[in-house]
């Protein structure tokens, strides 16, 4: 059962003004192909969507990154609007929950289905840039996206989950697991806590403003726990 939009609405503190639009961004095609005659799918709120997303994002980068080139600005926009990309800011706002469905589609586990969340997460941007124009989207952007694109630039970190993966294999010392613990603040603002475990126990614990994130520090606390004489 989905949830109710209007506690979507109250949780991104946005009020839209033709509600059908909205209702037509959560509104997967399974759920029109059930329901003939009473909803619209939002696959052409995608099709918008991805238009303005990539022209909100590459407006952003241009002023942010002034001495980039274009090829390096196209490489870290690419990096920002790929479907894993979109599936964690969808994730993070939960939009998964609200998503209308048909019942085979809910069955076989279409409300957490990457592709789907990706697609929901441009239908929701083209529908606010149709009911708001495009001052209201990239004021969401700012909130929900923006303050977290410097992860998406950042080749030279370590990538401590690999690392560790490599360390452990190397060793023959066990599975690895990592779970989410904790999740605090606003829908829009979310605050991960992280801890990875090996063979059940714990080796290390981080926090983050994406699960990404979070798992990146636990992982770097575990290797050091690891390698630490």
């Amino acid at each position: 059962m989905n949830r109710d939009l209007r506690e979507l609405e109250q949780a991104l503190n946005i009020r839209f003004h033709n509600r059908k639009l909205l209702a037509q961004a959560f509104t997967h095609s399974s759920y029109v192909n059930e329901n003939r005659g009473k909803a619209v799918h939002n696959e052409r709120l995608e099709f918008l969507g991805d238009a303005v997303l990539e022209l909100c994002v590459s407006d952003y980068l241009y002023h942010r990154y002034p001495k980039r080139t274009e090829g390096e600005l196209t490489k870290l926009r690419a990096s920002i609007v790929c479907e894993p990309s979109l599936v964690e800011f969808a994730n993070e706002l939960e939009f998964g929950s609200y998503v209308r469905l048909g019942r085979g589609e809910e069955i076989t586990g279409g409300r957490s289905r990457p592709a789907l969340l990706a697609d929901v997460f441009e239908a929701f941007i083209g529908a606010l840039y149709l009911d708001q124009g495009i001052q209201a989207v990239q004021d969401f952007l700012h909130r929900v996206m923006f303050p977290k694109i410097s992860q998406y630039d950042q080749p030279q970190i370590t990538d401590y989950k690999t690392r560790l993966q490599e360390y452990v294999q190397q060793h023959a010392l066990g599975l690895l697991e990592y779970r989410i613990v904790d999740e605090q603040g606003p829908a829009h603002d979310k605050h991960f806590i992280s801890e990875v475990y090996m063979n059940e126990v714990c080796l290390g614990r981080g926090s983050g403003r994406t699960k990404k994130e979070a798992e990146q520090q636990a992982a770097a606390k575990a290797l050091a726990e690891l390698t630490t004489p």
